[in-house]
């Protein structure tokens, strides 16, 4: 039973004993053992944005082979173009880009934006975002719509993405900002806002909902947005025979009753073996190259030719310019134009994808095995244990950690940082690990994603047990800690 009768009160007793939860960390971190030379150096996500993984051997091996050639530019684009044609097929097509922020920048800005070009004045234009995890990054890019939502990017969309807040809002765009039937929207955390709580999601409802707001826009919508992953808490855990989401089929069924294009923001998921446009329907995806898939600090839109041509324009990579099929660095967009390096990464990067997936996915079994037995050991009372969902996911190369059933019958459960406690330094999920020595993934919204990447893996990607089983021990013993000073435990 808690010693607190509201939530609120729990959260400040949280933010008085931050100290204290610290110590109790450090101490804890002592007692697991972690080898000195590890402390700082490993983590729990396979690569974040301040934090890129290193590369494997293989990737290493190409880049440098291919470095000390003279190769143009528009050649490498092209390889990695045959790549995606020969797993989906010539109707596809790609264009790398520096990251997947950008990736969503240029996309929603051939796509979704209305022309600036023309006599009089813009016409407004609108595209719905589910309101869902990560909405900072695929939903920010035009005014929240409607109003109750305008302060929804106030505090995450400051520093969230590589184009801040304002930078990222687009020329007479709106975002349509539609909530999931089956969610729930508490709000929780030290910074007390509403969370996206997404494992009740029905599919079915969450369409007909979607439905009616598309009608109502229907005269300005001109485009659908949304999250490529797979797993419960980010909504998509009913799937079909073959394993897609239903809920991105139907954005997807959607998004084409209208004409409109559907785009998902896949940033931590791989090309080819992850998130299918061909299954899912969508027309574009967008990747961060170096999170789940390995590539130098990068990223990637793959989707259907007639998208891809406006998208790939505003690249500088389409049109038949100085005798060659490319004007590579001549488009409005050239500042996000990636290296040479980054480009040989994700050749052969995505070569593995296609022909040697398990070098990403097994790691992905013996991670879910470990992760399983540390939170079989997790010293909770039986009603919070009972809350938490542990869930394997090949298209982001994780385990992600659900625990916000643990918060079902109406009483406390372990605690739930928002995403604004994450920028805010408030997420003891996160800060407390780098109070134990270890590098924190992704913990917000009642969710954590567990990847390898952080020292967690050899250079050929294979999972080093003993070092994970460090890491995923101090986020389970943290876990405990918190709930202590919660007093739910």
């Amino acid at each position: 039973m808690s010693t607190h009768k509201f939530k609120f009160q729990m959260y400040r007793a949280l933010q008085q004993n931050i100290s204290n939860i610290y110590a109790d960390a450090r101490k804890a971190a002592d007692e697991i053992n972690i080898p000195k030379e590890l402390k700082g150096k490993f983590g729990l996500t396979g690569a974040i944005s301040g934090c890129p993984a290193p590369l494997r051997d293989d990737i290493m091996e190409y880049s440098e082979h291919g470095a000390k050639e003279v190769i143009p530019l528009a050649k490498l684009v092209d390889d990695i173009r045959e790549l995606v044609k020969s797993v989906y097929g010539d109707e596809y097509d790609a264009c790398p880009i520096s990251t997947c922020e950008a990736g969503l920048w240029v996309t929603f800005d051939s796509l979704f934006s209305p022309p600036m070009m023309g006599r009089g004045d813009n016409y407004r234009a609108r595209y719905i975002a589910p309101y869902e995890k990560h909405l900072h990054h695929q939903g920010a890019y035009g005014r929240p719509f409607p109003a109750r939502f305008k302060d929804i990017f106030g505090d995450r969309g400051t520093t969230a993405g590589e184009l801040g807040f304002y930078g990222k809002r687009q020329n007479n765009l709106d975002t349509i900002i539609v909530p999931l039937a089956g969610a729930r929207y508490d709000v929780h955390g030290i910074k007390y806002h509403p969370v996206p709580l997404l494992t009740g999601v029905d599919p079915e409802e969450s369409l007909d909902i979607l439905s009616e707001h598309a009608s109502i826009h229907a005269p300005f919508l001109t485009g659908i947005t949304g999250l490529g992953y797979e797993t419960p808490g980010y909504g998509y855990a009913v799937k079909d025979e073959e394993g897609t989401p239903i809920l991105q089929k139907y954005l997807a069924d959607l998004a084409h009753s209208y004409d409109i294009p559907y785009v998902i923001d896949n940033a931590w998921g791989l090309p080819f073996v992850g998130c299918n446009p061909i299954k899912t329907g969508a027309d574009v995806i967008i990747y961060s190259m170096d999170k789940a898939t390995g590539a130098a600090t990068s990223g990637l839109i793959i989707g259907k030719e007639e998208y891809m041509v406006p998208i790939r324009r505003a690249m500088g990579m389409h049109g038949d310019r100085y005798g060659t099929t490319a004007a590579y660095g001549k488009a409005a967009y050239v500042g996000f134009d990636p290296g040479k390096e980054a480009l040989l990464s994700q050749i052969q990067a995505l070569k593995v994808l296609r022909d040697n997936p398990q070098v990403l996915t097994d790691p992905v079994d013996v991670l879910e095995k470990i992760v399983k037995e540390e939170f079989a050991k997790i010293n909770l009372p039986a009603r919070l244990k009972d809350g938490i969902i542990i869930s394997k996911s090949y298209n982001s190369t994780a385990v992600e950690v659900n625990y916000e059933k643990t918060w079902e019958g109406g009483e406390l459960g372990i605690p739930i940082f928002s995403i604004e406690d994450m920028y805010a330094g408030s997420n003891i999920f996160q800060t407390g690990m780098a109070q134990m020595g270890v590098i924190p993934t992704v913990a917000y919204d009642g969710n954590i994603y567990i990847s390898p990447g952080l020292a967690t893996v050899d250079s050929k990607n294979r999972l080093l047990e003993d070092v994970t089983r460090y890491a995923v021990q101090c986020l389970v013993r943290l876990i405990e800690i918190t709930c202590r000073y919660a007093g739910i435990a």
